[in-house]
């Protein structure tokens, strides 16, 4: 072998460790890429959702002496929300958002159909859907003035039923009216969610039904049922989860004359009803934050469920 083919030899083999841990190098940053696209993600998460969960379980077992302000571990905040006026608040507040997310979605769900099955509907899709974006945000002290406004006590349209028409106004402090206003913005959030979904129902799926002979029954039972049920399913736990959580507007509309949880927990978190409640409270939050918890983990198995059929 001649120097000159050693030499080349060499080269060579000194030449592919350099290009190894340039590849490595090079390699190293767009392995790091998705880790450090979602740290702010991460971040937010932990600060905003997982620390306050933390202290609610730490502070929930947590009680004070109303005379020597002495704090000791205790679970007597967690048997105190599970009976009395909280277990009723607990009640009242599931029994709520039971009703309106049904009839949410029953609502919401017609009007999903009848906007996406209209024909040269598009300019009333569009009108509809952005009607739906902004109602399904409107909520709170606003939300229950307009009602206030219009049917309550001294409303516009309970002062003319009450008058020429000789009719009885109607009470919207009390859970009927409370839920007349949730369906206010739990329609619209319905529509948004269930669009899409309703969408995805090929025109083809019918049409085969048809050219084989099934009646619009056997379409829906075995063909447009079982594709539609798990996202209707998904969105009224949605619906669900959104009333249990609502406090602003049942605070300016019915105060406490409706027994629901959140109103419980500004009153006990204020120190309102008993000097030192505020672990109670806490206590109150921790319950509302597992039964949330149960029913998104429902909603997340349903969506799963349902990608398989929307892909």
């Amino acid at each position: 072998m001649e120097p000159g083919d050693l030499r080349l030899s060499t080269a060579t083999t000194s030449a592919a460790p350099a290009s190894r841990r340039g590849r490595r190098r090079g390699g190293l940053l767009p392995a790091l890429g998705p880790v450090l696209g979602i740290l702010p993600f991460l971040l937010y998460v932990a600060v905003f959702l997982l620390l306050p969960v933390g202290v609610l379980a730490v502070e929930a077992f947590r009680a004070v002496d109303p005379v020597t302000f002495e704090e000791s571990w205790s679970t007597a905040n967690i048997g105190t929300v599970t009976g009395g006026a909280y277990a009723r608040s607990y009640v009242g507040s599931l029994e709520l958002s039971a009703i309106t997310a049904v009839l949410g979605a029953v609502l919401g769900l017609a009007l999903a159909f009848a906007v996406v099955t209209t024909r040269r509907g598009r300019l009333l899709r569009r009108l509809v859907l952005t009607a739906s974006g902004v109602l399904a945000n409107f909520g709170g002290v606003p939300l229950a003035f307009a009602f206030l406004a219009t049917i309550g006590n001294a409303g516009v349209v309970t002062a003319v039923l009450t008058g020429p028409l000789g009719l009885d106004g109607f009470r919207l402090a009390s859970l009927t009216g409370l839920a007349l206003v949730y369906l206010y913005f739990l329609i619209p959030l319905m529509v948004l969610t269930i669009v899409p979904a309703v969408e995805a129902l090929r025109p083809q799926w019918r049409e085969a039904s048809d050219v084989l002979g099934a009646s619009g029954w056997q379409y829906w039972r075995y063909v447009g049922g079982p594709v539609l049920a798990p996202p209707v399913l998904g969105a009224t736990m949605l619906l669900f989860a959104s009333a249990f959580a609502a406090y602003a507007t049942a605070r300016a509309l019915v105060g406490s004359s409706v027994p629901l949880v959140t109103l419980q927990i500004a009153d006990a978190l204020s120190s309102n009803v008993v000097v030192g409640a505020e672990n109670l409270g806490k206590a109150l939050a921790l319950g509302m934050v597992v039964l949330v918890g149960l029913v998104m983990a429902f909603y997340t198995w349903v969506q799963r469920r349902t990608s398989r059929w929307l892909t």
